[in-house]
Order: C-alpha cells, then sequence, then structure tokens
C-alpha cells in the first residue's frame, strides 16, 4: 500500500486500473483483410509481400486474391520476425510467400483477402463522411486531393457533394451545398483516379478510415459509409492457386 504525508487517499492504484482493462477483441472471426506495406522479392524464395492482418486469418495453403490488382495465388508459407508461423492474427506484422506472382504484379496499396470468403474488390467508388478541418478556401465538386487510406496514397475526386450534416448529431442540414469549408461535415460521394480498394467502415473499420492530405498537410479526415464495388472480370490466377482450388 501506498503511504502519503497527508493522510489517506482511497481509490484505485494505477496497476489495479490497469488490470481491469480488458484486451481489444480482435476480428479473427471476420473474412482476412491485409493491406500491403511493401513486397519484397528475396532470392532463393520469391515474391514476398509483407503488411499487417487487419482482420481474419492468413494461413499458409491458402488462395489469396490481390485487390485492385485481381491476382490470385496460393501462400507457400507465412512469417513474422524470421520465424514460420502456422497462422497469423489481427495485429501480426507478417511476410508471406506468394508463388507464381512477380514483384511488379502486386504493390504497396493493395489489399489480401482470402478468394473463397468476400474476397476484397476494386471500388468504382465509395459514399464518405467527411470532417474539413482546415481548409483555407472552399472545397467544391471536382476537389481532388491525395487520399491516405490503410497503406493505400491515391487521388480521389470529391464527386459529389451530397448534404451537410451536423458534426455531433449527424442530422441533415442542407442538401447538395455548392462548396464545404473549414469546420463543415458533410456526406460526400467520392471516386479514386486510379484503381484502388477499400471497404465500408461498419464492415472493416481499419479499411474504412482515411485521412485527405493537400497542401502538405491534412485538409479532412472521413470515414467510408458504403462502397460501389467493381464487377472483378477474369484477373490473373497462377497454375499454384488453381492446384489449391482442386486439391480442396
Amino acid at each position: 500500500k501506498v503511504t502519503r504525508k497527508d493522510g489517506n487517499a482511497s481509490g484505485t492504484t494505477l496497476l489495479e486500473a490497469l488490470d481491469c482493462i480488458l484486451p481489444p477483441t480482435r476480428p479473427t472471426d471476420k473474412p482476412l483483410r491485409l493491406p500491403l506495406q511493401d513486397v519484397y522479392k528475396i532470392g532463393g524464395i520469391g515474391t514476398v509481400p509483407v503488411g499487417r492482418v487487419e482482420t481474419g486469418v492468413l494461413k499458409p495453403g491458402m488462395v489469396v486474391t490481390f485487390a485492385p490488382v485481381n491476382v490470385t495465388t496460393e501462400v507457400k508459407s507465412v512469417e513474422m520476425h524470421h520465424e514460420a508461423l502456422s497462422e497469423a492474427l489481427p495485429g501480426d506484422n507478417v511476410g508471406f510467400n506468394v508463388k507464381n506472382v512477380s514483384v511488379k504484379d502486386v504493390r504497396r496499396g493493395n489489399v489480401a483477402g482470402d478468394s473463397k470468403n468476400d474476397p476484397p474488390m476494386e471500388a468504382a467508388g465509395f459514399t464518405a463522411q467527411v470532417i474539413i478541418l482546415n481548409h483555407p478556401g472552399q472545397i467544391s465538386a471536382g476537389y481532388a486531393p491525395v487520399l491516405d487510406c490503410h497503406t493505400a496514397h491515391i487521388a480521389c475526386k470529391f464527386a459529389e457533394l451530397k448534404e451537410k450534416i451536423d458534426r455531433r448529431s449527424g442530422k441533415k442540414l442542407e442538401d447538395g451545398p455548392k462548396f464545404l469549408k473549414s469546420g463543415d461535415a458533410a456526406i460526400v460521394d467520392m471516386v479514386p483516379g486510379k484503381p484502388m480498394c477499400v471497404e465500408s467502415f461498419s464492415d472493416y473499420p481499419p479499411l474504412g478510415r482515411f485521412a485527405v492530405r493537400d497542401m502538405r498537410q491534412t485538409v479532412a479526415v472521413g470515414v467510408i459509409k458504403a462502397v460501389d464495388k467493381k464487377a472483378a472480370g477474369a484477373g490473373k490466377v497462377t497454375k499454384s492457386a488453381q492446384k489449391a482450388q482442386k486439391a480442396k
């Protein structure tokens, strides 16, 4: 017990308070989402994408699809800190070896997922709730700053300003505003300038939050409400993926 000069103090000690905190529930039961931070070519092994598992579980032998590039292949092995893993869980930063995929096929900002369980797809566009933090002028439809969402860094156009809302209550204040300024919150439709994979915040929180960057500062932040997913055509399916799919 702690003794003090000025009499007794009641309450909880810091350590007792810390002991009462429950660890966050990791979303292992959701389908796999793993945004790539980097892709390496390692001699004698091959192509090794690296990133953090955000949701779901990654295991050797799984057939994964990378979006938005639409490449499907088999995971040969999964490693964390140079140790082979039988499975990688949310929060794990891992490298995984993929067969028949070149370093040119996949890159930072791509998202890996289970090809058989809600695989990730390219977003044709998305609806988001944004708060303008600091922008010197007015933002109107057509504004195309860079969005940082998970590991992707891509210019996206504010295609339509749908409604201005109250920041606190979320109640609609105005339909189809002509412009937005610092302090405003709004629902907007956005269209990526290049292929991009994002998700709604309610389905996959880490892939549904973003920052809007312009003039070397964060202009706005937002969450994605809904995604218009592009129907994937026939993408590249490697031989090892076909074999693994047949084997199962």
